[in-house]
Formats: structure tokens, C-alpha cells, sequence
């Protein structure tokens, strides 16, 4: 009697998935299992960073000096481009202008429906009649008329619908809205806003507007 209670309590167990000494089929080691259970971690995770940076946000470089002293030449800064919607002091990447094909990274000075007049004496943008102060990321009073022979923009000028106006922090080498190839831009070649410095790590942080 105590012999079949045994075997009962044996299938029993058997029954509910314990498993069988008597099973010569290899079992997975637990570091196994670990190990699978990691990978499959590190797989979502980098899936989840390709959606992240394709559809959010992007990685862009910085080429040239025309945004100094904020922004370097080699800067690696991440755009978020998801239902962006440009406001004054914002430092955009756009992926090209009516004259130049390249992206370029400027910062928002005026929308659409204002108007940008540059006082070249005292170096002072003006945006409908009031001078902006710009003294959180450079200098005051240094925009001045460039020294170049390509045709400039004649001041005072309002912004069209769907268009900003741009300018380089560095005013002095900037190629900018100041200049015909560049004058308005359409906002549907801004690429996103410049969030933030990811490369060089001393130089990480987030970009002021």
C-alpha cells in the first residue's frame, strides 16, 4: 500500500512539470538562461534606440564656426525634429536654404508675420520696433553689415508665412538670413531644434536659447 502511494506522489509531481532524474534530454544551465534573457534585454533596448533617434531625435555635426562662442566645429548635438515648432532664440538645424544644400545650424530670430530690422551702426537686431536682448548666449550690439560681395537683404523686413528668420551667433562669418542665397526659410526645411552637446564629453550639456 505504502509502495503505490509512493509511485502516485511520484506522478503526481511528474505531472506538474517537476523535472524527470530519469530524463537523459539536456536541461539549459541557469547562466544559460541569464545569458539569453540579457541578450534579448540588449536587443529591445537597442531596437527602442533606433526608433528613438529615427523618428525623435537625431544626431547631427556641427560643421564651421558661424555659431561660436556656443557652438564648435566637430560638435556632435542631438536635434529632437517631433512636432517641432520654432520659437525666438532657438538654435535649429536646417537641412538646406534657397541657396545652400547643405544643412546649416542657425538660431531663430524672428516668425513669421514680424518684422527684423538690424541697426548696423549700433550692431542691434530689432524685432517689431523693439531691440532683442541677446546678451544670454552673445554679445550685445555685435551684429554688424558682413564684408562680403555676395548681395545682402535690405533692412527693415517682414517675415512671410511659414518662414523664420536666422542668424549665426558668430555674426561676423555667419552666412545667415541677412544674405540673399540664404533670406527667409521655409520652416519645412528645419530639421529639428538643437537640444543639447552629446560629443565632446566636456563640452556636454544643453544648448541655451
Amino acid at each position: 500500500m505504502q509502495e503505490e502511494d509512493n509511485s502516485v506522489l511520484e506522478q503526481s509531481e511528474l505531472q506538474q512539470g517537476d523535472p524527470n532524474p530519469n530524463d537523459p534530454s539536456p536541461h539549459p544551465s541557469a547562466f544559460t538562461v541569464n545569458c539569453f534573457e540579457w541578450v534579448d534585454s540588449l536587443v529591445m533596448a537597442l531596437v527602442a534606440v533606433v526608433i528613438l533617434f529615427t523618428f525623435l531625435f537625431r544626431v547631427v555635426t556641427v560643421d564651421g564656426t558661424s555659431m561660436l562662442p556656443n557652438l564648435y566645429s566637430g560638435d556632435r548635438i542631438v536635434v529632437s525634429s517631433y512636432f517641432y515648432q520654432p520659437k525666438q532664440g532657438d538654435v535649429v538645424v536646417l537641412k538646406r536654404t534657397i541657396g545652400l544644400t547643405k544643412p546649416i545650424v542657425k538660431r531663430v530670430i524672428a516668425l513669421p508675420g514680424q518684422t527684423v530690422d538690424i541697426d548696423y551702426i549700433s550692431g542691434n537686431v530689432i524685432v517689431d520696433g523693439k531691440e532683442i536682448d541677446e546678451s544670454s548666449y552673445i554679445e550685445s550690439g555685435i551684429t554688424h553689415e558682413p564684408m562680403t560681395s555676395e548681395s545682402l537683404l535690405q533692412f527693415p523686413q517682414t517675415v512671410p508665412a511659414g518662414h523664420i528668420f536666422v542668424l549665426g551667433d558668430n555674426r561676423e562669418v555667419s552666412e545667415d538670413s541677412r544674405f540673399e542665397a540664404v533670406g527667409m526659410v521655409d520652416e519645412r526645411y528645419i530639421l529639428g531644434k538643437a537640444e543639447m552637446i552629446l560629443f565632446p564629453v566636456p563640452r556636454f550639456g544643453r544648448i541655451g536659447s
